[in-house]
């Protein structure tokens, strides 16, 4: 199977985008030698933190093209593995966290089903659902 539903990028394809949006296209890559430049952190550290954020984000050229860029600029394949296997913590801790949301809406049903009310079952799910 040849097919993929992300297709290689292509020099044809660099400078279209480039051609179609030059001024942009030009700026983009200003703003991404500046934020990717030494500086508080190193240039091995950024792409580190790149290449975790990739994985978050999902996007296989960013995750292809910044696992390259923290290999050349001296990443361990050890050092790029656990900086994935950060992302992966944060994604699922990011739904752990979360679960705050589940539990105070759950906590806000309680204290709606404990109200006194003569009310039938049918308007207390109107009043349930306009919360």
């Amino acid at each position: 199977m040849t097919d993929t539903v992300y297709h290689q990028t292509t020099p044809a394809l660099a400078a279209r985008r480039r051609e179609l949006a030059p001024d942009t296209h030009h700026a983009f890559n200003e703003f991404s030698r500046a934020v990717f430049g030494a500086g508080a952190l190193d240039r091995r550290t950024k792409q580190l933190i790149a290449v975790a954020v990739a994985h978050v984000t999902q996007c296989p050229y960013c995750i292809e093209g910044h696992t390259k860029l923290a290999h050349r600029e001296g990443a361990s394949p050890e050092e790029i593995m656990e900086s994935i296997w950060v992302a992966a913590e944060m994604r699922a801790g990011g739904a752990y966290a979360h679960s705050t949301l589940a539990l105070h809406a759950l906590d806000a049903l309680d204290a709606l089903d404990s109200e006194p009310s003569d009310q039938s079952t049918a308007n207390l799910e109107v009043r349930r659902q306009a919360r």
